[in-house]
């Protein structure tokens, strides 16, 4: 399915969806900028446009085997750059079975064969290696098969997640399609107390901005108080956006990051870094010069060093002042529940395991942070307190340093440098009945063992007291009465002034793609429809079901007639569809869907995207759409129109109170107006509605950029890798 957002304010005629020359960025905005490929001459990007990306590298870790498996399936031999990817095991690092060993083995020898750096399992987790050996670099577009690629922001670098098919489709072809997320800056100002610290930060936010706010959006952060925040809490703060809801979080390169890198430029100098095994780009003698942690590089990142042009365009301010921050801990079970830690101290929350392990809070100041608590001081009888390091260089500083002792002392249990409990593998986890406070990036239930247990997140002080008073606390080091008089802190969102309407020329359409989508309107007025009511799960699992037999059950469990009244609108639109008058290529037989809002939810079964476009709709019009339905709709080349405006109008005429989610007006769960059909404009964006004697009407709507017209015309991603190979 190709998502096309609409353009809700002052959209013209005729114009494109890329921002005019004179248009000012956000930073997300040039950074993606620098790594869009193919794009029309002189186009700047902006949010909500479709764009192809050439990403700097691209990370697997032990989802490796399964994109293998998926890149091999596509025919292909060769890696389209073999310094694009990076392998990292660390997710099941724990497991010495047979099986896992042989799959980890497999994953070096495919690394060996085609020169990709790799990284074994004991080594560190993905994320962490990805910024310690300088993959992730400042002005850089790093992505990951990982929900956390959202932690290269702390260094300045945008990343985010992708798909295990994306990561194939990028070994063999170098790119990946993108849609821009909307940009919401986050105005840090002021400074932390004593105490408090990145963790903090970022539990607050996610815990104060909990209605979706940040929802598939990017985050800028800006204002006075970055500057007082060290780089490993800014790291903290970029990989827990992920939770909060965002696609990215990204922090501006300041003086305080130049210096970070300065310091680990120094130390490949030095010799401290070592090659990757089967590496053909790092340094393999003492004295190498590191292929990328060098003065130079670095030296030129500076000189081109990027940032928001004044008067860029976000779609919402929000802003925390930090000196009014105390400590705070996120939970029970969710992190859109954050309570100060001042006052959760009264309650006395028992607990039975604590965790200082995973890529959020398992570096060396971390564990430094959490010793210096520790020192002198035992766990508490009854706690089991469970630390690994993010990588084997944090675990030797942290030694180096008297910290991995002090907390091995005071009774903790060491694991081996990986993700482990934070993902629920290995041992430790949290069993039923269960209370765990950890330093991790999730608390949801389930997430670190049994459903029937509870959990909290908090900073490694933090945790690492409460291992010791057996209950939920702050350390001692910490004075009440110095930390700020707040409960709830300062923090406020300021809504956005329209988008400045795009300028431009009519999108180019590549030879084979529509530039009309035209058919009878069908209208299925409910909001947050599932994949399993479009694709019922006791279908997903049979591997042999044919297409046609996709589209004899499409919808079956929200409305079972549906997928006949399809079949029969089709065979009537082929019989009486009017000649287009445009000359070039047009679809004009085809039923148009149309729904609520977050269309798509749930499961990530790609079946409920095919299985509408078995049954011949070409498009789907919705207010929004849930996103891993909307990439996996993309992937299989299934068209989707944002417009809000529209769908806001049939509600209002067609469902029944003038509500989604009680059918029609007449109780039907899809309305098909009679004699009405629709018309979506490719080219210029736009869409209208002819309502027989009633006239037309025009609704807004993006255009379909070159990266998803790809897409469509070679029948979905994997049809586009084959023609690019």
């Amino acid at each position: 399915m190709v998502l096309l957002r609409a353009l809700r304010l002052r959209v013209r005629p005729g114009a494109r969806g890329y921002a005019s020359v004179s248009s000012p960025q956000t930073l997300i905005e040039k950074i993606v900028q620098k790594y869009a490929v193919d794009l029309p001459e002189g186009a700047k990007v902006r949010a909500g446009d479709y764009v192809m990306i050439r990403p700097e590298h691209v990370m697997t870790h032990d989802n490796t085997g399964p994109v293998i498996s998926k890149f091999l399936s596509l025919s292909a031999s060769r890696l389209a750059n073999t310094r694009q990817p990076i392998f990292t095991l660390d997710h099941d690092v724990q497991n010495k079975s047979e099986t896992n060993q042989k799959k980890y083995k497999r994953i070096e020898a495919f690394a060996k064969e085609h020169g990709v750096d790799f990284y074994p399992a004991g080594r560190g987790i993905g994320h962490q290696i990805v910024v310690e050996e300088g993959y992730a670099w400042p002005g850089k577009m790093v992505v990951a098969s990982d929900s956390h690629s959202n932690h290269y922001g702390g260094v300045g670098c945008l990343g985010t997640a992708i798909v295990r098919t994306d990561a194939a489709g990028i070994w063999a072809t170098g790119k990946f399609w993108w849609q821009i997320p909307r940009v919401i800056s986050v105005t840090l100002t002021g400074r932390l107390a004593p105490g408090v610290s990145g963790k903090d930060v970022i539990v607050a936010l996610a815990g104060l901005f909990n209605k979706d706010e940040v929802l598939n959006a990017a985050i800028e952060f800006q204002g006075d108080g970055v500057q007082h925040l060290a780089i490993d809490e800014r790291l903290t703060i970029a990989n827990m956006t992920t939770e909060w809801g965002a696609v990215a979080g990204v922090f501006p390169v300041d003086d305080k990051l130049v210096d970070w890198y300065r310091g680990l430029i120094k130390r490949a100098e030095l010799g401290a870094f070592s090659a990757p095994p089967s590496s053909s780009s790092s340094p393999s003698e003492a004295g190498a010069a590191h292929p990328r942690l060098n003065d130079a590089r670095l030296d030129a990142s500076l000189a081109e060093r990027i940032a928001a042009d004044p008067g860029a365009h976000y779609a919402a301010r929000l802003t925390l002042d930090l000196s009014t921050l105390v400590p705070y801990v996120s939970g029970p079970n969710s992190v859109k529940v954050a309570t100060a830690l001042p006052i959760l101290e009264e309650r006395r929350i028992k607990i039975n395991k604590a965790y200082l392990v995973s890529c959020t809070n398992s570096r060396a100041s971390d564990l430094a942070s959490a010793a210096a608590v520790l020192r002198g001081r035992t766990v508490a009888p009854g706690v089991e307190f469970y630390i690994a390091a993010a990588s084997s260089r944090v675990q030797a500083d942290a030694e180096a340093a008297g910290d991995w002792a002090a907390l091995v002392d005071a009774g903790a249990k060491t694991l081996p440098a990986g993700c482990g409990p934070c993902i629920g593998l290995g041992v430790g986890l949290l069993e039923k009945g269960e209370v765990g406070i950890s330093a991790t990036n999730r608390n949801y239930k389930g997430r670190m063992g049994s459903p029937d247990a509870v959990a909290y997140l908090a900073s490694p002080a933090v945790v690492a007291a409460s291992a010791a008073a057996g209950y939920i606390r702050g350390p001692e080091s910490i004075n009440p009465a110095s930390l700020p008089a707040y409960d709830v802190p300062k923090f406020g969102i300021e809504a956005a002034p329209a988008a400045p309407a795009a300028v431009g020329e009519p999108e180019p359409l590549l030879p084979g793609f529509p530039d009309v989508f035209e058919g009878p309107l069908v209208f299925a007025p409910q909001d947050n429809l599932t994949t399993d009511g479009m694709y019922p799960g006791k279908y997903t699992y049979q591997d042999d079901i044919t297409p046609e037999r996709q589209a004899e059950v499409v919808m079956e469990n929200y409305d079972p007639a549906f997928a006949s009244t399809i079949a029969s609108l089709r065979a009537s639109a082929a019989s009486s569809a009017p000649s287009s008058a445009s000359t070039s290529t047009s679809a004009s037989s085809t039923p148009i869907l149309l729904s609520g809002y977050n269309f798509g939810t749930g499961s990530s079964r790609e079946q409920a995207a095919t299985a509408l476009k078995h049954a011949g709709i070409p498009l789907v019009l919705c207010g929004s759409f849930g996103d891993i339905f909307k990439r996996n709709a993309i992937n299989n080349g299934l068209i989707c129109v944002e417009a809000p405006e529209l769908v806001a109008d049939l509600t209002a005429r067609f469902a029944k109170d003038g509500h989604r989610g009680k059918g029609g007006k007449d109780g039907e769960l899809t309305v098909i107006p009679q004699g009405w059909r629709i018309k979506v404009d490719t080219r210029n964006g736009g869409v209208t509605v002819s309502m027989g004697a009633e006239g037309e009407k025009t609704y807004p709507s993006g255009r379909v950029g070159r990266s998803v017209q790809e897409l469509w015309v070679n029948g979905g991603l994997e049809g586009f890798i084959r023609a690019s190979l």
